[in-house]
């Protein structure tokens, strides 16, 4: 038995928030009745419909991609600002509906993954899974041994704990930017920037290069392609 929120979350049809309110506003039925708490559990021989549509199975066929996301692209499904999303890059050869994991902000780039299955999103974003999240970064200032150590250890910032995040210099004597590889396994929204701003530096540029173990590679700037057997079995590895 799962909460009817998670349940809703994990087919693909909302976020688990906006299940909830799904839920409150009476758009959501079990079994034929009108569901209107949150605090409702629900298994797999209830029969649900959100706003009068039947919820989709889980597929039980696991299938992952991975985008190279340019710049300008919102990680979102439906934008009300009608700005571009990550779905407008995705050929029409590819069907169905399909889940980010680990959201990019809009001036970001490189790795993204998607996936058919609820189960697995939810489980490759959660702390506990412990994935390494790499990133190039290039940012305008500078960062002591001290702050560098800092980081390592994790910190506080206008009471949101980050956990400790590496950071390895590559280029900064001769610039006022410097280009650093950044490792994390939490990802909190805008975690790098504003670690970064707490010590009066400013990002200009963010590239994922890796996910687990899934890496960027040779993805080309704004193309989707699907995991390989070799490489699923490498990332559903991490998470059993």
């Amino acid at each position: 038995m799962i909460r009817l929120a998670k349940k809703i979350a994990e087919s693909g049809v909302s976020s688990r928030r906006e299940a909830e309110r799904l839920i409150e506003e009476g758009r959501v039925k079990v079994d034929g009745e009108v569901i209107s708490s949150p605090v409702f559990f629900v298994d797999n021989s209830n029969l649900i419909e959100v706003n009068g549509k039947r919820l989709p199975k889980q597929s039980s066929d696991i299938s992952v991609w991975k985008m190279n996301k340019p710049q300008g692209y919102i990680t979102t499904r439906f934008d009300p600002k009608g700005r571009k999303t990550v779905f407008d890059l995705f050929p029409n050869s590819i069907s169905g509906r399909l889940l980010y994991v680990g959201r990019l902000d809009i001036n970001s780039e490189g790795l993204l993954l998607f996936t058919n299955n609820g189960n697995l999103s939810r489980k490759l974003e959660l702390p506990s899974s412990e994935l390494c999240r790499t990133y190039k970064v290039r940012f305008f200032g500078k960062l002591s041994s001290e702050q560098i150590d800092q980081m390592k250890k994790g910190l506080v910032i206008q009471g949101v704990r980050y956990g400790g995040i590496n950071i390895e210099v590559q280029s900064a004597k001769f610039s006022a930017n410097t280009w650093a590889i950044v490792t994390l396994k939490e990802g909190k929204n805008r975690e790098i920037r504003r670690v970064l701003e707490h010590f009066d530096c400013s990002v200009n540029r963010l590239i994922r290069l890796s996910y687990g173990p899934i890496k960027l590679n040779d993805t080309k700037l704004g193309k989707v392609e699907k995991l390989s057997d070799d490489e699923l079995q490498k990332l559903l590895k991490c998470i059993r």
